[in-house]
């Protein structure tokens, strides 16, 4: 598998601002890789959230996670405010592929990243757990966040 190129900060038009926790910090004192997916998890259901409302909660189709990968490209630790990024690379007719990054400086444009991943959310039947389209206002919103 090829390293992806570090993006930088200017490339997402969603950012998001998270503290790290002491919690977070493995034995060799960076973020436990498992952090990594965390936020990218945390960062992409806010801004659905934020995004869609609360009704994504009682809706009759979910996102569910399908594929997450990360990239580690330099160290991040406790303590600090991480910037994690979201933009949409792909958007399906049931599924929505996130590109997601963290980011440990100052927040400035040409910041590169210390992680890039992929998030993949498909949308299934609350019920049968099957494929459907994914709702409207979700699709809506994936299109209003792509990267270009």
């Amino acid at each position: 598998m090829t390293r992806p190129e570090p993006p930088v900060l200017a490339q997402f038009p969603v950012r998001q601002l998270h503290r790290t926790r002491w919690a977070d910090n493995d034995s060799y004192g960076h973020l436990n890789n498992t952090v990594h997916n965390q936020l990218f998890d945390t960062a992409v259901n806010t801004w659905l959230l934020e995004t869609c409302g609360a009704e994504l909660r009682a809706a009759d189709s979910i996102g569910i996670v399908a594929e997450t990968s990360v990239h580690f490209l330099a160290e991040a630790a406790y303590p600090a405010d991480v910037t994690v990024a979201v933009g949409v690379e792909h958007r399906g007719r049931s599924s929505v592929v996130y590109r997601v990054a963290i980011f440990t400086g100052a927040g400035t444009p040409d910041e590169i990243a210390c992680s890039v991943g992929r998030f993949v959310h498909v949308y299934v039947d609350r019920d049968t757990r099957r494929p459907v389209p994914m709702p409207a206002a979700v699709a809506a919103a994936a299109d209003g966040i792509r990267l270009a």
